[in-house]
């Protein structure tokens, strides 16, 4: 089936899946939401988010050829167990989920009239919420496509697809690589934000400045949210706050001691030129 073709069901109408509604106006036959909280579905319904939209799971899953969950990651872990109950469903399941391995766990436990996609798009704001929708966001943002041995090749040509038409970059990886490189690239550097924030004399805030906005943006993010995130990869977090601790270890050593100034700016240069290799950087 083509995207063009398909009737979508997005459950979960906060931040992340009423900005994927918004950026698949016009690709796909037809537009559904469910989200637990009545207002939110009020919001979607009188915003013409969507083309229908409920509280109730059952009532709109059956109506999908594509069941997309945008919901927090324990929250769909708990839908998908639900998802197993609706008996006349037939459809792909992807999810938005920013943790692999225990999603894909779920989708693998799924009746064989579902067919499930591990899916991890890496965009976001600090801010949450379907008022703060923007399909923007998606924008050559790299979109995680995790498999399944289940999933179909029609599903995953579905996926493909959606990927492409929200705009966003398709990365094929398996579940363990997934987590390890979001806990180094996305989960531990909410940690790193927000250690930064409690170590910062609340009598300094005259001169936060863009730096300091940048560097710890995130730290404002949804803890709900986070505490998800980082309880559903928590092997890879406490790896990489060793990796960073050795690091410190390492600069606070140089910086301690005067004779090793040469020793610092090797690390500091080092560490620029890294950087630029990850974020793509060039002078």
């Amino acid at each position: 089936m083509k995207l063009k073709e398909t009737r979508i069901a997005i459950i979960g109408l906060g931040l992340m899946g009423a900005s994927l509604a918004q950026a698949l106006r016009g690709h796909c036959a037809a537009l559904f939401g469910v989200d637990s909280d009545l207002e939110t579905v009020k919001k979607a319904a009188n915003l013409d988010l969507v083309q229908a939209a409920s509280v109730k799971m059952e009532e709109i899953i059956p109506q999908a050829d594509l069941v997309i969950f945008a919901a927090p990651v324990r929250a769909t872990l708990g839908l998908l167990g639900r998802l197993s109950e609706i008996s006349n469903a037939r459809a792909v399941v992807l999810d938005l989920c920013s943790t692999k391995a225990e999603i894909v766990a779920a989708m693998d436990r799924l009746p064989a009239h579902f067919d499930p996609v591990g899916g991890h798009p890496m965009c976001g704001k600090e801010t949450s919420g379907l008022e703060n929708a923007d399909p923007v966001i998606y924008r050559e943002a790299p979109f995680a496509i995790v498999p399944l041995a289940r999933s179909s090749p029609a599903a995953l040509a579905l996926t493909g697809e959606l990927v492409q038409a929200i705009g966003a970059r398709p990365l094929l990886l398996d579940a363990a690589t997934h987590d390890a490189w979001t806990a180094a690239t996305s989960h531990f550097p909410y940690l790193m934000a927000a250690a930064l924030v409690l170590a910062t004399p609340s009598d300094a805030a005259p001169l936060v400045g863009s730096g300091f906005r940048s560097t710890a943006r995130v730290a404002g993010s949804s803890v709900p949210m986070m505490m998800d995130i980082l309880t559903t990869n928590r092997a890879n977090v406490l790896a990489a706050i060793q990796r960073l601790r050795e690091s410190l270890d390492g600069l606070e050593s140089a910086l301690r001691e005067s004779e090793s100034e040469q020793e610092l700016a090797e690390a500091l240069s080092k560490a620029r030129e890294r950087y630029q290799a990850l974020v793509g950087k060039r002078d």
